[in-house]
């Protein structure tokens, strides 16, 4: 919700009551309002359940709003929420949520009724990659920016993690990287915050983590910025969650046929034998979940890998895990997965 819709919620403690019923008709979709004190702190809600109470206790239409209000009312602090936290907010079918910050100012009203869910993640795109592969289409045009069903790429990105009310991004820098600031500028028109990181060297799939001072959340999402995929991020962020992991890799189901008969032995014995079988094995989606405090292992200025990173936590017998994606995956680093592509989102359910 944008600011001016939200303002379109807010109303003054001291406003008489009779004021605030004409505001609550200017909002009929949701008949909340979120009140205010002077120093715009969220104190209480308004609904016309609250008129009638406070009317029936004997308060009148120039009675301030203060008098009425619900004062017990459900909210998020934007730093420190929980998805257990946004589960109970769901199971209660509460429609508009505000998100306060520690002084209890509101930072957005989160509409849950049209995202998916409000997930305490922030994202790390990388989008620096040159597209060596996908020349002569990334001669004037950074791989991200190139458009799949008439969108960007990382437009798709951006948006599919915006409908799980993440809203804070950072988007890597290198190849024509101006290109990507000057399309989705500070990230407001998308109702999101975006900052970027410049890479004066290819620093890898992580090496320009290092380049944000400070993380607002517990865990951090890191991902190509040219995957075109539908991922549930809730369900991975959970599992991540329940399984206490240190790092999370969203990893990808591939199928290897055998042309032939595999055999079992023991020794040179035969115990059994599968008539041309098929494998499947899970590669590096190129989708991470991790926690911020890692990032402090990559050296400044220095080209680190996730897969360095991966290597280090299991040499550290810390604690890795995988998440079988489930849905639409695609990596467009070749010309031949572009045009698939192309084809592809005319039946992506985002």
């Amino acid at each position: 919700m944008n600011v001016m819709e939200m303002n379109k919620h807010l109303v003054n403690e001291d406003v008489p009551l009779r004021l605030a019923l004409e505001q609550l008709n200017r909002v009929p979709d949701s008949l909340t309002l979120f009140v205010k004190n002077q120093e715009e702190q969220i104190v209480g809600t308004l609904t016309d359940g609250d008129v009638r109470r406070g009317l029936l206790e004997g308060f009148t239409l120039e009675d301030a709003v203060g008098k009425f209000m619900f004062h017990a009312f459900s909210f998020l602090n934007e730093s420190s929420f929980t998805l257990a936290e946004v589960d109970r907010i769901r199971e209660r079918r509460i429609k508009l949520l505000p998100v306060l910050d520690d002084t209890r100012k509101i930072v957005r009203l989160a509409d849950m009724s049209r995202l998916r869910s409000l997930l305490p993640l922030e994202v790390v795109l990388m989008a620096g990659g040159r597209g060596e592969r996908l020349r002569p289409l990334t001669d004037n045009t950074p791989k991200p920016l190139l458009k799949v069903g008439g969108k960007p790429i990382i437009a798709h990105t951006i948006d599919h993690l915006r409908s799980f009310g993440i809203t804070r991004f950072h988007i890597a820098l290198n190849y024509k990287g101006e290109m990507i600031r000057d399309y989705f500028k500070d990230g407001s028109e998308r109702e999101i915050n975006i900052s970027y990181l410049n890479e004066t060297a290819p620093l890898g799939t992580l090496g320009a983590t290092r380049l944000i001072q400070d993380f607002s959340f517990p865990t951090v999402l890191v991902m190509n910025a040219d995957i075109l995929t539908n991922i549930d991020v809730e369900d991975f962020y959970r599992d991540f969650i329940q399984q206490e992991a240190d790092m999370s890799v969203a990893s990808v189901p591939y199928k290897v046929n055998m042309p032939f008969a595999v055999l079992e032995t023991s020794q040179s014995r035969v115990i059994s034998f599968q008539e041309k079988p098929q494998f499947t094995y899970y590669t590096n989606g190129g989708i991470y979940l991790l926690r911020p405090e890692l990032i402090s292992r990559i050296e400044p200025g220095q080209a680190y890998q996730a897969t360095d990173l991966m290597d280090n936590l299991l040499a550290r017998n810390e604690k890795l895990i995988q998440y079988p994606l489930h849905g639409v995956w695609m990596d467009i680093g070749r010309k031949e997965d572009f045009d698939k592509a192309q084809e592809e989102i005319k039946h992506l359910k985002f």
